[in-house]
């Protein structure tokens, strides 16, 4: 293995003494027509960087070149890149192979190149931009590349949605889990629905911290995304080869909706949610609350291309449905055992639904309580078993459990933490993570399609608090599913200090290594464990 700071750590890589190549202005770049988009995206961004126009070349006289083989042998997403005195090749098997050998070339670049506009006097449009002599061939480990955005606790505008998408792209992973809502806000416009935006988005003010000692800061929030914003944002995702996969949350997580519209619900009039934790008000279980959501679901689907559709299924306390006359009934009627078979049989109506229209339904591990649905994939977060236990029978898995992914839990047991919640997740925990339990590797590993890391933000109130929380955390766990099952964090250690030059270069405001910057503190607001 080189030197190379390159991360996530590619499958093979071959350095050579040899002179690389140094891009400048008579730099030209010719693709094969499926690889247009990053031919694109590539000249988008050195262009932003160096000053230089990278115009389209053909044959011989472009020095940068991309092409798709799918015989080639590399696997899907899998690439291979050649760089040279005579130039540099990307060989991709599929479009997305293409891109991700294009994210290597940069990072073999100077830091500079992630850089918005040329740096004058530090290599700018007249600089040098040397490539070193590399013969890389990679793929990734898993298919399934992903991180849980929770945009419904605190919402984040569409240009840091954008920007979230760039810094996943950058660690090659592909799946953005677009948690969209919850009780405490609706952050997504249903055309037949306004008042799930008009009253749900919004929340008259915020816990702040966690714990006994928790307060509120008096101060409305809100916010969602217009129609058009959602498409804005697949697009630009799919550019970047990342599925958007939503999530609608039901039956519990469901305040925001019901404040919209009070008949969802078995309490009566509630507003948006304004504390933080497990809340006890959920949906009923009527014909209508069923024909409310599958209409919610619809536009959802005509947004959102996904394959996958999330409709949580966790947390839901189950008190409303054992008073509820009409809980009850509805579990006498479908000869039910019980509120978690009630739970079941509401998750079951859209697994069938989203099938008839070519979909797969997602959920959080709850999901499993009372027989889980026939087409469902589990998101197993409490721990590995619910994930063992549906790989083994055959069910589709996603491994995201607490103790590894969670990044919204502390990050050092240091009270300069910022209001320090859950266990400890250090940066070597998420490196050593292995997202296929050794009790599937005889049975039911074929099923786990990959992993996730998920980012809660009840504690997160700004994008720049995200960025500290999320990185170099989610660096790390690019390297989990991208690279080899083998890792070595004392190995990965100098290529992240080098990788966060990128990050500083993009303006990511990460957690340093040696612990939080002051500004990055929050003194006197209380978590908990």
């Amino acid at each position: 293995m080189s030197a190379l700071p390159l991360v996530p750590r590619p499958a093979e890589i071959h350095v050579d003494q040899e002179a690389g190549l140094s891009l400048d202005a008579s730099t030209r770049i010719d693709a094969d027509p499926g690889a247009a988009g990053t031919e694109a995206w590539l000249r988008s961004e050195l262009g932003a960087a160096t000053g230089f126009a990278f115009p389209p070349g053909k044959g011989e006289n472009a020095r940068i070149r991309l092409s798709i083989d799918p015989d080639a042998g590399l696997g899907a997403e899998g690439y291979r890149l050649i760089v040279d005195g005579e130039g540099a090749v990307v060989i991709g098997h599929d479009p997305a192979g293409v891109f991700y050998g294009a994210q290597t070339l940069r990072q073999l670049l100077p830091d500079r190149a992630y850089r918005r506009a040329p740096l004058n006097g530090a290599g700018g449009a007249s600089g040098e931009w040397p490539l070193p002599s590399v013969d890389v061939t990679d793929r990734p480990r898993f298919g399934w590349r992903g991180c849980m955005l929770d945009v419904a606790r605190h919402f984040m505008p569409k240009h840091g949605v954008l920007r979230f998408i760039d810094l996943m792209a950058m660690h090659k992973l592909n799946v953005l889990h677009f948690h969209l809502t919850d009780d405490q806000g609706w952050r997504l416009e249903i055309k037949r629905y306004p008042r799930l935006t008009e009253v749900g988005a919004w929340r008259r003010e915020s816990q702040v911290g966690a714990g006994s000692g928790a307060g509120f800061d008096g101060r409305p929030h809100g916010g969602f995304y217009t129609r058009d914003d959602i498409r804005e944002i697949v697009a630009y995702a799919a550019a970047r080869h990342i599925t958007v996969v939503p999530e609608v949350d039901v039956p519990g997580h469901s305040q925001a909706a019901i404040a919209a519209y009070p008949e969802l619900g078995e309490g009566g009039r509630l507003e948006v949610g304004t504390e933080w934790g497990v809340i006890e008000n959920v949906l009923n279980v009527s014909d209508a609350t069923l024909e409310f959501y599958r209409n919610v679901f619809d536009e959802v689907m005509e947004l959102f291309p996904s394959p996958y559709i999330c409709v949580g299924g966790d947390e839901c306390p189950k008190g409303q449905w054992r008073a509820s006359a009409a809980a009850q009934a509805r579990i006498a009627e479908e000869g039910l055992a019980g509120e978690d078979e009630l739970q079941s049989w509401f998750i079951r109506r859209f697994d069938a639904y989203f099938a008839e229209r070519g979909r797969r339904l997602l959920g959080w591990d709850e999901i499993l309580e009372g027989g889980l649905a026939e087409g469902a994939t589990v998101l197993s977060w409490r721990g590995t078993e619910g994930g063992i236990a549906a790989a083994q029978a055959g069910h589709d898995v996603v491994m995201c459990p607490t103790r590894t992914s969670y990044l919204d839990y502390r990050q050092s047991d240091s009270e300069e933490e910022p209001i320090p919640v859950g266990t400890l997740l250090t940066l070597a925990d998420v490196y050593s993570a292995e997202p296929v339990p050794p009790e599937l590797l005889e049975k039911g590993a074929e099923h786990v399609l990959g992993a996730q890391v998920n980012v809660w933000t009840e504690h997160m109130d700004s994008p720049r608090a995200v960025d500290f929380m999320v990185f170099p955390r989610l660096s790390a766990f690019a390297e989990v599913v991208w690279g080899p099952a083998e890792r070595d964090y004392r190995e990965f250690l100098p290529r992240l200090e080098a990788h966060l030059g990128r990050l500083d270069a993009v303006g990511v405001e990460y957690r340093p290594l040696d612990g939080p910057r002051p500004w990055q503190k929050r003194p006197g607001v209380p978590g908990r464990s």
